[in-house]
């Protein structure tokens, strides 16, 4: 019920704030403006009250929101009004910059209350980031599709693209985003080429957890009932130092030891008490004994900047740019099939479902802010249907002098909602299978 709640109040704020763009400057610019709705009231309203010539009300399916303006082919697709003669508080009697405006208002307060929320949690919070020199110190360790795809334990990463990226969070983003992946190895550089079936055996099995920090230190935190490593007396707090007397310093080397005898039995050394003590045990067919070890927390690595507000505004900025930078490249990237990350768009079914089960306003605050650039990318799109597509047809408007017809428009209208309602499907279907598939298979 929190993860439900969270994504409804990140929902309700982007929407409201991004249909008041419309709205403002459609009263900017005299425009009547006939319905203001939190999400959709397809066939009925949860709420709804008329306040002068507009009619507030919140829908019952939370897929968004919208303004309804006087003249104006829209969501609603009502072309009744269409028929009649042009009014002058009517949005299509407007001058073309004055509608183009109305169209982007509501993008242009998604980035300005993006600007906003970071410069408040800089202020409040402080500008947090997990840092790239600190995690990798003693290297990476990658997960079996890294490993697949070239890199090895103990890379550390120079660059992706020629670039180096301080955010270990955002760094793992960029190799994904990135082509060219150089790396130190044993002292030398490396350089590795990711290709799109790579890309897509990276985010179908591990994404972005594909690397890691190396931990190196091994204890024990946690052992299976039953397992392997339980049967043979392994106990909570205990270092791994060697595997059939040979020591070892990382994790990932313990793993390679460990799967190179699967099906066998190995001696495992250990300090308990500040005494060595060799525990025998056997390795079952997937190359594990059955612990989990205390992995070192990733808030260890966190560098904390703390702004004045003079300090967080062009910060904010910055990363606003930034991350509506990231929004075009990963829709470069859904749209490269190879990759098959078309395949892991979420609904707001999904993106609930990945939210933390406790409400943390600092958490809250940045996935809005988040959210919001995602939201101004998305409606930029040239798509009709979307604020962009409007756009798009009113800039060729400007340039050429010639307006599309209404009835064009409207079937233009109605090819772009097919569009993004199918799309919609899509998404919303996968997601609820997900959710199904994970409660009851």
């Amino acid at each position: 019920m929190i993860q439900l709640g969270q994504i409804l109040f990140i929902l309700s704020v982007l929407v409201i704030l991004h249909e008041f763009g419309h709205y403002i400057t459609a009263k900017m610019f005299k425009v009547r403006v006939e319905k203001f709705y939190l999400f959709m009231d397809a066939g009925f309203s949860l709420l709804k009250k008329k306040i002068g010539e507009t009619e507030w009300g919140i829908g019952w399916l939370p897929i968004g929101g919208y303004v309804k303006l006087s003249g104006m082919v829209d969501e609603s697709m009502d072309m009744d009004q269409m028929k009649q003669e042009p009014q002058p508080w009517e949005f299509r009697s407007k001058p073309a910059w004055q509608r183009l405006i109305i169209m982007l208002g509501g993008i242009i307060v998604n980035i300005l209350l993006a600007w906003f929320i970071y410069t408040m949690v800089y202020v409040t919070y402080g500008q947090k980031y997990i840092a790239t020199e600190v995690i990798q110190k003693n290297g990476l360790a990658f997960g079996e599709t890294g490993i697949n795809v070239g890199f090895k334990n103990g890379d550390k990463i120079l660059a992706v693209d020629g670039k180096y990226q301080d955010r270990f969070n955002r760094m793992t983003l960029d190799i994904l985003l990135g082509d060219k992946i150089e790396v130190e190895r044993n002292g030398e550089k490396k350089t590795i080429v990711l290709t799109d079936p790579q890309k897509a055996e990276i985010i179908g099995k591990e994404g972005r957890d594909f690397i890691q920090p190396r931990l190196s230190s091994v204890v024990v935190d946690s052992i299976a009932p039953k397992s392997e490593a339980f049967k043979a007396g392994f106990k909570k707090g205990d270092h791994l130092v060697a595997i059939d007397n040979k020591d070892f310093r990382f994790f990932d080397e313990l793993k390679e030891s460990l799967s190179a005898h699967k099906n066998d039995s190995v001696s495992i050394t250990v300090i308990r008490n500040n005494e060595k003590v060799t525990l025998k045990t056997l390795v079952d067919k997937d190359g594990k004994i059955g612990f989990i070890p205390a992995f070192k927390d990733k808030l260890d690595y966190e560098v904390i900047n703390k702004l004045t507000l003079f300090q967080a505004i062009p910060e904010a900025v910055k990363e606003s740019y930034e991350l509506l930078v990231y929004n075009v490249k990963q829709f470069k990237l859904i749209l490269r099939p190879k990759t098959e990350a078309y395949k892991h768009v979420k609904s707001p079914v999904g993106i609930a479902r990945a939210l933390p089960d406790q409400w943390n306003w600092e958490f809250i605050w940045n996935f809005t802010a988040l959210f919001s650039i995602g939201l101004a990318f998305m409606n930029l799109l040239p798509i009709p249907g979307l604020d962009g597509g409007h756009a798009l047809f009113t800039i060729a408007e400007m340039i050429t002098g010639k307006k599309l017809s209404e009835k064009s428009m409207g079937y233009v209208q109605t090819f772009g909602m097919i569009i993004l309602l199918s799309l919609m499907a899509l998404t919303f279907g996968k997601d609820i299978y997900q959710l199904i598939a994970d409660k009851f298979f």
